[in-house]
């Protein structure tokens, strides 16, 4: 076997994150993607003499478990990559995946509580970014997600079966009416165009719903027509919200030139767990609003009683999880690097009327060692690549009884686990919350002791 052989095997073992790994002549295969018991093609990357990286070309069979219907683009989409699967199957690749990060890094001992499914494996999404392009070269304009390994082509995702209709009916009628408008798309490569995004979030408990058109300076476009177009469209939910942003960075991602309001206001409310938040255009919220209330509702049963109790709520965000523990709690305190997601955490903290919370901006690995006063409990909610080391050591050198540790990457969550141990924190009890349905991600809660 060498570089760019062509190779034909059936898939093995997934891992976590999408990966597969199989053996084929001694070897093992790894590649991204693939479900256990397809029969595949692919091209070899990489290879050497007990280990190859294959990229796969082609499914040639279905695999057995793959029973359940997926939507139109699956295949050609690069986003839900086991939506053919039926979902308490998935459940139980997840849940399997996970304990065995787990055991990699000899973590046992401890109470596994499972794995606790979406509300909805359909239909959950509360906000959707899409990208101007075409599909193929000089195509027509299209709106949505990448296809499956391609930079550059674009897939209008109009039978996309995470979202609801109304997330539909503004991506169709935005693609038609700027394809009739003929406005050039922004190209990457050469900086050059108009269009570049549609994103659209809605509040799932509060039926209202956000448009934001993401542009280059590039045009001069009066976006009055759009607007109106949007307003009269027939959705379920209430469109509080039009907003037009002008991009001009060079990094492929959403950021914030200027932002015009063509239409209501800059953000909508959601509700969650009896809790109110005001989610503008650029704030962080779980995009599980369903899954979401399920995940804190694990955490504060991880916490249980904390009456009277100093809480750390660590990479914060706006605050979601510590005003959920705000209730019982004597203080909590929150720590962010944003700080938009600062000032949304204190804005929301006054909405709800809870006094006891105080968030502030600043690097977790730097801020926390700041503080003066003493936490009873620790809750650390990261972003994927985990917890900064000097972060580790001054959140375990505050001695708190506890730790509620909620991931978003299990990965990185057994190597701080490892960790923590080191400073004297075992592992209690564990449990995984899918908060993506059909895709290869999953939330885990863990709740670390002090020995």
């Amino acid at each position: 076997m060498k570089r760019k052989d062509i190779i034909e095997f059936e898939v093995d073992k997934m891992e976590f994150g999408g990966t597969t790994v199989s053996m084929l002549d001694n070897r093992e295969i790894h590649m991204k993607g693939g479900i256990s018991g397809q029969k595949v093609k692919a091209v070899v990357k990489k290879a050497r003499s007990k280990k190859a990286e294959v990229k796969m070309l082609e499914v040639l069979e279905k695999s057995p478990i793959e029973t359940a219907t997926p939507c139109k683009h699956f295949g050609e989409c690069g986003g839900c990559t086991i939506l053919s699967v039926p979902y308490e199957k998935q459940l139980e690749i997840k849940e399997r995946q996970v304990m065995d990060l787990f055991l990699q890094q000899d973590i046992f001992g401890f109470q596994f509580l499972g794995i606790e499914g979406s509300p909805n494996d359909r239909l959950y999404r509360n906000k959707m970014e899409y990208t101007f392009g075409d599909e193929m070269k000089d195509g027509p304009l299209t709106l949505g997600l990448h296809k499956k390994g391609r930079h550059i082509d674009i897939l209008t995702v109009d039978g996309c079966y995470l979202v609801d209709q109304d997330f539909i009916k503004v991506l169709t009628s935005t693609v038609k009416y700027f394809d009739e408008k003929k406005l050039p798309y922004y190209r990457t490569m050469s900086h050059k165009g108009y269009l570049r995004n549609l994103v659209v979030r809605k509040g799932i408990n509060t039926n209202e719903l956000m448009v934001n058109i993401v542009t280059s300076s590039q045009e001069d476009f009066d976006m009055t027509e759009y607007k109106n177009m949007l307003i009269n469209l027939d959705t379920e939910a209430e469109i509080v919200s039009i907003l037009h942003t002008i991009n001009d960075g060079l990094a492929d991602a959403v950021q914030c030139d200027e932002l015009r309001i063509l239409h209501g206001r800059d953000y909508i409310n959601e509700e969650l767990l009896g809790l109110k938040f005001t989610i503008s255009p650029f704030s962080f919220f779980q995009t599980n609003t369903k899954g979401a209330e399920k995940l804190y509702t694990i955490a504060r049963e991880f916490v249980g009683d904390h009456e009277n109790k100093i809480v750390f709520d660590l990479y914060s965000g706006t605050g979601t999880i510590g005003q959920v523990m705000a209730g019982a709690a004597k203080k909590v305190y929150g720590i962010e690097l944003i700080e938009e997601a600062v000032v949304a955490a204190n804005n929301n903290a006054k909405l709800n009327g809870l006094t006891n919370c105080e968030f502030v901006a600043g690097d977790v690995a730097k801020t926390v060692k700041n503080f003066k006063v003493k936490p009873d409990l620790i809750i650390v909610d990261p972003p994927r690549p985990g917890v900064h080391k000097d972060a580790i050591r001054d959140i375990s050198g505050f001695g708190a009884k506890e730790i509620v540790y909620i991931s978003c990457n299990p990965k990185t969550l057994v190597l701080d686990l490892v960790e923590f141990k080191n400073y004297g924190y075992e592992v209690e009890k564990v449990k995984c919350m899918d908060m993506f349905p059909n895709t290869p991600h999953v939330e885990t809660c863990v709740k670390l002791i002090k020995k």
